[in-house]
């Protein structure tokens, strides 16, 4: 008789398996022929990874200063009772904040210029619901929110943590609000947290997304941004104008979906097949973020053949992401081309934009300097611009790249070509810039790397190439953060008088009210966490804990719940609406219970509470980094 051995799952890592582990398996399986099985295997190894990357904290530079919190009941009375979306909510509600200067330093006035924030929290429960940004208005004295966006929510470790606020865990995301600054000056701005009350905040934004997956359609005041339902591509660009020009690419393409955007590929060496992103049948690997002041779409993979998977070399690794902003006449576009291997190709390009119906008469270009150019290109700066475009010189509609970043790591024979032609036949306007060419030979770990802005706004004749090269040194010299100020002793003093004095009639009104929302709220939230996933037998993997729920608003005597499940796997989110309802409406004082779903963001492990943590064995055990 086999001797039994002990296999009961008691822990966390009894219950999965690892990528060596599975990397085992997956090359026995190759080995014996066993290719369905090596298939599963490579999808379980790529599932795993994913995992990982949820967990993995990103190596990130805090700015200095970031880390000191402050108590909100230190701040001057006047501010508590300033009011925050939704607007049955104060400031006073809220426990903790953080302060920044957001300075410019360029001499240019900025209006609602995106600022970027990676910040580490170790007093919140959920940074989506509680987090809120109020700028200081130096002329009053007084707090006003500014709309701002979470997003990348991960678990981080500090090495102690004084967290007692209940339920709370130390957690890491990236903020992102639109600021207004103006020249050589600088504003101050709170971040308030540590309010287990708060309700996801309802922001109004001209930044509206419909769609699906990556294949989305974006809007804002300027233009409206389709994006490829095949592979994520921008495929069509409309324009917000009275007339509303579309820049589309028609025809058959090469076999795939007709875009705009054409980059990035490359002519495999001999020239004899084109390896292209724009191939993908769907996105092997993507990650949407939508907000009300940035949606961003990221995705990577290796570019296939026009015969894939006859031919599947794992040589160039790309990664692209689009960046769309609320109320900006332009969005952004970064890329990377990363060498796994040395290989040689024929060449490559990682910016080409193509236009069908020849909307422009004219081009522009952009010299190192800065300094635009009307006209064609000459030939000594064929290899050195910094930015191509074109326009109508009726309608003066334009469309105009900044190229803001194009490096390379250990590869020297970058070339910044890209000559904008009016007329390429057979398919339109075009430019193309041929980053690499005349048969380079990478070497592993080369990296070829690019940030461009791409302006959709009239090309005015008076002050066209003025606003241009002004908005492409605003965007070299973006807004510095400075969380090394002192509210309390270099700012608070200096309007503590205006702020003091400032009539303030919602004070003391509602104060009443607010509490009792507040106590039943909690009694809600407590009858939530008698909802179990019933998918686990023996641990208490309740709706709260395991953070399925992503909003909770009390309105009167009816309840709002905006909740999530964990995978696409299963869509059938009654299966814990019903209970959920059924529990709540058992509460006393409520007469209606309202269950509502989204997918978005996704569910991910920085969901769940410490008690969801430990029901499923994420104990201090697995850290944050695998490799710590």
């Amino acid at each position: 008789m086999t001797e039994r051995k002990d296999l009961s799952e008691t822990a966390y890592q009894h219950r999965t398996d690892g990528i060596e582990e599975k990397l085992q398996l997956l090359s026995e399986a190759h080995r014996l022929g066993k290719i369905d099985l090596a298939m599963s295997l490579s999808e379980s190894i790529k599932d795993t990874l994913a995992f990982e990357r949820q967990v993995r904290e990103p190596e990130i530079d805090y700015a200095p200063g970031l880390e000191r919190t402050g108590q909100v009941s230190h701040l001057p009375q006047s501010w508590l009772s300033t009011p925050v979306s939704p607007k049955n909510h104060r400031l006073g509600e809220w426990s903790f904040y953080k302060v920044i200067a957001v300075r410019e330093h360029c001499g240019l006035d900025r209006r609602q210029e995106p600022v970027d924030v990676a910040i580490r929290f170790e007093h919140i429960q959920d940074p989506r619901r509680e987090v809120r940004v109020a700028r200081l208005d130096a002329n009053t004295g007084q707090l006003v929110e500014t709309i701002s966006q979470v997003y990348d929510q991960r678990d981080y470790h500090p090495a102690a943590s004084s967290t007692s606020y209940a339920l709370a865990k130390p957690q890491s995301c990236r903020l992102m609000f639109l600021a207004d600054i103006e020249a050589n000056a600088s504003t101050v701005y709170l971040i308030f947290y540590g309010n287990s009350d708060a309700e996801l905040p309802n922001y109004l934004s001209d930044l509206q997304t419909s769609g699906e997956g990556y294949g989305l359609r974006i809007e804002n005041y300027h233009y409206a941004a389709d994006l490829s339902a095949q592979m994520g591509q921008l495929e069509r660009l409309t324009y917000k104008q009275a007339h509303g020009l579309e820049l589309f690419a028609g025809g058959e393409g090469h076999g795939e979906p007709p875009n705009i955007d054409w980059a990035h590929d490359y002519l495999s060496s001999n020239q004899f097949q084109k390896f292209r992103v724009t191939n993908w049948a769907t996105c092997p690997n993507y990650e949407v973020v939508k907000g009300p002041v940035c949606v961003q779409v990221q995705r990577w993979g290796f570019p296939h053949s026009p015969v894939h998977p006859l031919f599947t070399p794992s040589r160039m690794h790309i990664d692209v992401t689009y960046r769309f902003y609320a109320g900006l006449p332009y969005f952004i576009k970064e890329g990377k081309m990363e060498m796994s291997k040395d290989f040689e190709l024929n060449y490559l390009r990682d910016d080409e934009w193509v236009f069908s119906g020849y909307a422009f008469t004219e081009t522009v270009w952009i010299d190192r300097q800065g300094k635009l150019h009307e006209g064609q290109v000459p030939g000594n700066e064929q290899d050195d611009l910094w930015g191509v475009g074109f326009y109508n010189q009726h309608s003066r509609d334009a469309f105009i790249a900044i190229w803001l970043e194009h490096q390379a790591d250990n590869f020297d024979a970058l070339y910044h070509s890209g000559a904008p032609v009016l007329n390429y036949s057979g398919h339109g306007q075009l430019w193309s810039r041929w980053a690499a060419r005349d048969n380079p030979q990478f070497h592993a770990g080369a990296c070829l790397k690019q940030k461009n802005a791409y302006r959709v706004a009239p090309y005015s004749s008076e002050s066209g190439r003025e606003e241009v090269e002004r908005l492409r040194l605003q965007l070299l010299n973006p807004l510095e953060i400075d969380a090394e100020v002192n509210l309390q002793n270099e700012v608070v003093p200096k309007i503590k008088v205006k702020a003091e004095n400032r009539p303030n009639p919602d004070k003391g009104i509602g104060d009443t009210a607010r509490v009792a929302t507040a106590e039943m709220k909690e009694q809600i939230w407590q009858a939530l966490r008698q909802v179990k996933d019933e998918m686990f037998y023996t641990v208490d993997a309740n709706v709260v804990d395991m953070g399925y729920i992503y909003d909770l608003n009390l309105r009167g005597d009816v309840v709002y719940i905006l909740m999530t499940m964990p995978h696409r796997g299963r869509p059938k989110y009654g299966f814990m609406a019903t209970p959920i309802r059924h529990r709540l409406l058992k509460l006393d004082g409520i007469r209606e219970v309202i269950v509502d779903f989204t997918w978005e963001p996704e569910w991910t492990v920085a969901r769940l509470t410490p008690a969801g943590r430990l029901a499923m064995g994420l104990n201090d055990g697995l850290p944050s980094n695998p490799d710590d």
